[in-house]
């Protein structure tokens, strides 16, 4: 990146590392006064599938409205957001990078914005989603292989997220990574686990975003594991789904060798095995 992006789209598939990194953000920015309060994250960039955040900038009542006719708006919104923007904004994305039925790219075109990709190996997504979505792991692996999964595509009641789009684990990361409208910064989830300091930094500098290295090891510290589990037991957390699994269980990569059967690990790679591999993904077929 030339000059700091307004919007930088922290976009992942679920369970890939995007709540733990806008948790090194919100301590990035708390600097000495943290640790950050894992439930205060909206306020420091929000999410783009964010109801209340579309009705706030189109007056319009969404629930009245079908899943398609939102989306067609969803680019106008963005663009606004980026007008409005002083401060950068981090904003979460679940969403894949697709096009309205107008042939509009969801996020804008155009627009003072830039992307970090967290991709994380679809082995180990598949039972941190099954805890998530409080479904079995055979469930999860399905719903990552189905190209038209999305998240919030019910019509029970309107929710606090638009819907989704997935186009599941190999389609989310290949239409990120291979479109041409946004600048796109790829983080390995494992590469964060191993060297946070340099792999957060390095996101930092691709969106023009200065933080000495003091500044990125307190909040990468102030970020741990053991202090979002500490949080998250004392106070819970509100992104959490499941009734019965904490949020912050784990988060070990290469957990899957003791939890997935080799069915299951042969399922997803065969999925998804081509798109592993481009990431740097070992296969075991």
């Amino acid at each position: 990146m030339t000059a700091p992006a307004r919007i930088v789209w922290l976009a992942s598939f679920p369970k890939s590392g995007n709540t733990w990194f806008r948790i090194f953000l919100a301590n990035l920015a708390a600097g000495e006064k943290g640790p950050a309060d894992i439930n205060n994250l909206d306020e420091r960039g929000g999410s783009a599938s964010s109801r209340s955040e579309f009705e706030e900038a189109t007056l319009l009542d969404s629930d009245l409205m079908s899943h398609d006719e939102i989306d067609e708006l969803r680019p106008r919104v963005y663009e606004t957001i980026a007008g409005d923007t002083i401060d950068q904004r981090w904003m979460k994305v679940h969403d894949a990078y697709t096009l309205t039925c107008a042939g509009d790219p969801l996020f804008g075109r155009n627009l003072p914005c830039a992307a970090v990709y967290l991709a994380r190996d679809p082995r180990d997504v598949a039972e941190s989603l099954s805890y998530h979505l409080n479904t079995t792991v055979d469930d999860a692996i399905k719903f990552m292989n189905t190209e038209d999964a999305a998240l919030c595509s019910g019509r029970k009641g309107p929710g606090p997220q638009l819907r989704q789009k997935l186009k599941g684990w190999s389609g989310h990361v290949t239409s990120w990574l291979d479109q041409a409208n946004v600048p796109v910064h790829l983080v390995r989830y494992e590469d964060l686990i191993a060297e946070p300091v340099a792999s957060f930094g390095a996101a930092l500098r691709f969106a023009g975003l200065r933080a000495t290295t003091e500044e990125i090891e307190r909040a990468v510290r102030y970020a741990d594991f053991a202090e979002m589990q500490r949080q998250e037991k004392e106070k819970g957390f509100a992104e959490r789904l499941s009734r019965t699994a904490p949020f912050f269980r784990a988060g070990r990569p290469g957990d899957w060798r003791e939890t997935l059967t080799a069915e299951q690990s042969i399922t997803i790679e065969r999925h998804h095995g081509t798109v592993m591999a481009r990431l740097g993904y070992r296969l075991e077929l």
